[in-house]
């Protein structure tokens, strides 16, 4: 049995956030219920191609292991239809803006009131209230709003987003967290709660040491393309046939990276002898580093610091990454009812907590 068989779960929300964290608390056993909007359904059905069967392969990215149902809230039926439904769940998603749902009586307060116990979770760009609280939340604006953009990419060239939607995963992960808390919180209160998600914050929140460099020296951290604000050198260097990461996170790794190179001579600097002398003087370390580099293959360089013990990796297409021989051996690839898919990272007692079914097709409402 997993861990979370038996919850139920009643999923009012469309694109990406919400059904992540609908997602992944059906991979851990809930039962998550799906409303859509009759006819065309989540927007993300359309995202394509490609397309595999009647849905874009991006909706079956964020709704396995869930049924479907397609109910008009806009309808006297269709509301009460979704109360009934509240009524016995353990968990709402939903993310409408803010106070959208309140003139169909499916707002917190009026859940509540059939539902003490309901864990309802609101997820909005900018929060319930605020001077942003009625905008519209998209993650690529969230991405640039947060400062995320603005320390992504070339120095020299503009900003740039992350590769993925990576604001509305985040968030699907904190919701899903808050809500397993929500749930702790409900066992010994016997009360559920409103779970307040913005996109805004979690944004904010993802800035991690970069936020901090910022708070302790009052200086706005910049784009630095493939170095690390905080260490040096970890970056991408180029080799003779395409590029390699080094991720050089000690004084001893330094010296064994050095070693392998047979760089003797930078090793002996004095001013590369802490982490804080070589971020001092990365460019200068970097072009004294750069020859030794750019004689060697890929395959050579990676194999010396495997050896070494200094951490270092590709960079993959995807395809290279679903053929790279531990992503084969971890069965992160999944055919569920011959749709695949990207199994979730949690292993529970050697279990990896997977839904057993594929993302649902749109079902009439019942």
């Amino acid at each position: 049995m997993k861990p979370l068989s038996g919850l139920k779960v009643l999923e009012l929300a469309r694109i990406l956030a919400g059904p992540w964290a609908g997602q992944i608390l059906a991979d851990l056993g809930a039962t998550v219920v799906k409303v859509e909007r009759p006819g065309s359904g989540d927007d993300t059905r359309g995202w394509g191609p490609p397309f595999i069967g009647d849905a874009a392969a991006y909706f079956h990215a964020c709704n396995r292991g869930k049924t479907s149902v397609a109910i008009d809230m806009t309808t006297p039926e269709g509301q009460a239809a979704i109360r009934e439904r509240a009524a016995e769940s353990d968990v709402l998603i939903e993310n409408f803006k803010v106070g959208g749902l309140r003139r169909y009586g499916l707002d917190y307060e009026s859940l509540k009131a059939i539902n003490p116990r309901l864990i309802y979770v609101s997820i909005t760009g900018f929060g319930q209230d605020g001077p942003y609280a009625q905008r519209a939340g998209y993650d690529y604006i969230i991405q640039g709003m947060s400062g995320l953009m603005d320390i992504t990419g070339d120095p020299d060239g503009e900003p740039q987003k992350v590769g993925v939607a990576v604001v509305d995963v985040f968030t699907g992960v904190y919701t899903s967290t808050a809500v397993l808390a929500a749930l702790r919180q409900r066992d010994t209160t016997g009360e559920g709660c409103h779970i307040d998600m913005a996109l805004f914050d979690v944004a904010t929140a993802m800035l991690a040491n970069q936020a901090m460099n910022y708070l302790a020296s009052g200086a706005s951290p910049t784009r630095m393309g493939n170095a690390h604000p905080n260490i040096a050198p970890y970056q991408v260097f180029a080799v003779k046939d395409g590029h390699v990461i080094v991720a050089v996170g000690n004084d001893h790794q330094f010296l064994r990276f050095c070693d392998a190179l047979e760089a003797d001579y930078v090793a002996q600097n004095p001013a590369y002898a802490t982490n804080a002398g070589r971020v001092a003087a990365r460019h200068q370390l970097q072009a004294e580093l750069e020859p030794f580099l750019r004689n060697m293959t890929r395959a050579d360089l990676l194999s010396g610091l495997e050896t070494a013990g200094v951490p270092a990796g590709p960079i993959n297409r995807i395809e290279d990454v679903f053929k790279d021989p531990q992503i084969v051996h971890r069965g992160m690839r999944l055919e569920i009812d011959g749709i695949p898919g990207v199994a979730s990272p949690i292993v529970m007692n050697g279990v990896r907590m997977n839904a057993e079914t594929a993302s649902p097709k749109l079902e009439d409402k019942a």
